[in-house]
């Protein structure tokens, strides 16, 4: 693959505490959407003060554990599987708007509109955008990145590790805008690169925006490492 396409997470690599969440629960519910998809929620073992939605949830869903073992706010994380296809570019079909609008259309209604609904009736939990995050990885970087953007009524902030360079900063960006946490690590610089113009285009359009540089490379342990961090300063703004 390409260094751009290859950036699947590797469940395998995650930190024992990401793999079995020390509190809370995780629960799995398959949807018709592509002839089955499932999305994992981490439940917190108090009532939710915030809702942390995300692609990739067969990884990022169980990071839920590290929220609480770091002592923040009872934070619902709600993790939408990526597709069973395993060539990649089904994947970024799905995650970048720019590839196939179609495709990206179909998974954006799922994730906003089924998602979001089964969230409410299934768990009792329909935050203001101000406690509702978009939160992704890679790949699923351009999606938070794309759905924040477009949703901003629905996700006050985006917390973007290591994005993606296939979707880029429109020409004119659309008002209001989402706050927005970046990070990438010093040992991944074409992806340092892409949060750093996706930092500054945003800033320029008068964004609230903070840009981490961390020692790290890309992968499920970087990134596991820093959601804490990222819930942490999306409870802050709140």
């Amino acid at each position: 693959m390409d260094r751009e396409h290859d950036d699947r997470p590797d469940p395998d690599r995650l930190p024992a505490s990401a793999a079995h969440p020390g509190a809370g629960e995780l629960v799995t519910e398959r949807f018709p959407y592509d002839g089955g998809r499932e999305v994992t929620v981490h439940v917190p073992s108090g009532r939710p003060e915030l809702v942390v939605h995300a692609g990739d949830g067969e990884l990022v869903a169980r990071w839920g554990g590290l929220l609480e073992a770091a002592g923040l706010p009872p934070t619902l994380v709600v993790g939408a599987h990526r597709t069973a296809d395993p060539d990649e570019r089904a994947r970024l079909r799905e995650y970048c708007p720019v590839i196939d609008p179609e495709r990206f259309a179909a998974h954006e209604e799922f994730l906003v509109g089924d998602v979001r609904r089964w969230v409410r009736s299934r768990f009792g939990v329909d935050l203001p955008p101000a406690r509702t995050a978009v939160c992704g990885v890679s790949a699923g970087g351009e999606l938070a990145l794309a759905l924040g953007l477009r949703h901003p009524d629905v996700y006050g902030t985006v917390l973007c590790a290591s994005p993606g360079g296939g979707y880029l900063p429109p020409a004119v960006l659309p008002r209001p805008l989402p706050r927005t946490y970046l990070v990438a690590g010093t040992e991944e610089p074409w992806f340092l690169e892409n949060a750093t113009r996706w930092a500054d285009a945003l800033r320029g359009a008068g964004a609230e925006v903070v840009l981490a540089e961390r020692s790290g490379e890309h992968g499920g342990p970087f990134w596991a490492a820093e959601f804490p961090r990222m819930v942490a300063w999306a409870f802050g703004a709140c």
